[in-house]
């Protein structure tokens, strides 16, 4: 799980300072405020992770990337190309890792032994200006650990009361596993990246029918484009998850979600025509007695939350994913019980749930069931953003084990309560208006 972020000069983040997360974390706040370059800053390490070119310290994207940033000259905060881009997270591991570390026997003759130490959470940290690293480093505490410090191409032993391992000026991206002592790290990090989800605020249009080429995919894709691939994957599969206790399967789970989102009776995926080569159609059912339907000729609601379901079903556990605008197009109620939703995936799937909105429905939603126990305050991190003259800040959300938010931002959403008062001051009015023409 990661437990904090932190960006420094990154597009409108002059410092975020240390932002810390929970299994569900909620990011609400005005449009343009910096709540996605929050979590584009992940999407920026993990693509980067998994880029091979190592002759880029940062992979910025293209047009098939999680997500294109450009260059740095595009990201860098106000532009100013002599600034240090910084980037930083901390992460709570699924088991412990050994590191092996360096500690002095005798400083004088420089004599050293390698000990073992068992670590469960690190920081990662790094900052750059252009292609090149200007510092590198992990801590992984709590005090004895050995700084191993990459400077010009040679490595050097710090003080054995160091808290960190540090890297510093390499050009391109540091080849950390060439240190004996780092290896573990970068493939912990590499390990965490791999499981982190995205699913974008936008979706492609449903299709009639679907092909399914017998390949599992990782995930539902980008804009939802691999979720029959993935219902179609976990069907024949036979793919089961526990709901209580109880192994069901993601596509009774899916089809009982719907039903609570008041979206869909049911739904089934069906090979089309008598050779069944391989092409499927998805049919809808709105009702119990209402004809099944393609998925294309649904409400466009449907077709928004599907993916976002699947991918909180179909995920490896312990997972993180990092849902923006769910349930955009849909009504007020079933944003309220999206909230539900993810909290039952972060009780029964161990999830972490990165999300940002503009729905007050789902924050309200949350805010009922943290005073109702259904989740703790300290599972939840709600937090606001603004921009004020091109810089973005950041204020965490107080909210009481009564879900009470006790420094509630003004205008958090609008002026849905001043309209509310102009409309009974307005209505007194015109009764007293219409009293006096009687």
């Amino acid at each position: 799980m990661i437990t904090h972020i932190r960006v420094k000069n990154f597009k409108s983040w002059l410092d975020s300072g240390e932002v810390k997360l929970a299994p569900l974390t909620g990011f609400f706040g005005t449009n343009s405020s910096g709540k996605s370059s929050l979590l584009q800053m992940l999407l920026l390490l993990k693509q980067t992770a998994e880029h091979p070119d190592l002759n880029q310290v940062v992979f910025f994207g293209d047009k098939g990337s999680l997500v294109n940033l450009g260059n740095f000259r595009e990201v860098i905060h106000g532009h100013n190309t002599e600034e240090q881009l910084g980037l930083e997270f901390g992460c709570k591991l699924p088991k412990l890792l050994t590191v092996p570390i360096i500690q002095s026997i005798n400083r004088n003759i420089r004599n050293y032994k390698v000990i073992p130490l068992d670590i469960d959470s690190f920081t990662f940290a790094t900052a750059f200006r252009g292609n090149a690293v200007n510092y590198l480093y992990y801590i992984v505490g709590p005090e004895a650990i050995q700084k191993i410090k990459w400077e010009n191409g040679e490595i050097s032993y710090g003080d054995i009361r160091t808290d960190n391992l540090e890297i510093k000026n390499c050009y391109g991206r540091p080849a950390m596993n060439q240190v004996d002592s780092l290896e573990p790290l970068p493939s912990a990090f590499e390990e965490l990246f791999s499981h982190i989800y995205y699913l974008g605020p936008t979706r492609v249009h449903p299709q009639r029918h679907y092909h399914w080429n017998d390949k599992d995919p990782t995930d539902v894709g980008l804009w939802g484009d691999k979720v029959i691939d993935t219902l179609l994957c976990a069907h024949m599969r036979r793919m089961k998850i526990s709901k209580k206790g109880e192994a069901v399967t993601i596509e009774d789970r899916v089809s009982e979600w719907l039903r609570e989102l008041d979206l869909a009776y049911s739904f089934s995926i069906n090979p089309v025509g008598a050779l069944k080569n391989d092409n499927y159609e998805v049919r809808i059912q709105k009702s119990a007695t209402s004809p099944p339907v393609t998925l294309a000729d649904i409400g466009y609601g449907l077709s928004d939350v599907l993916p976002m379901l699947v991918l909180c079903y179909y995920t490896p556990k312990g997972s993180t994913l990092i849902l923006e605008q769910p349930g955009i197009h849909l009504h007020p109620k079933a944003q309220a019980q999206l909230a539900d939703m993810l909290i039952e995936v972060i009780t029964e799937r161990n999830l972490q749930i990165l999300v940002e909105s503009h729905s007050e429905h789902l924050l309200t939603r949350l805010q009922r069931r943290v005073a109702e126990k259904q989740i703790s305050q300290d599972d939840t991190a709600l937090y606001f953003c603004r921009n004020d003259h091109g810089f973005s800040t950041i204020e965490r959300l107080e909210v009481n084990e009564f879900g009470e938010i006790k420094n509630w931002p003004e205008n958090f959403f609008g002026e849905v309560m001043s309209d509310m008062f102009a409309m009974t001051d307005a209505q007194a009015k015109r009764m007293k208006e219409q009293d006096s023409e009687n």
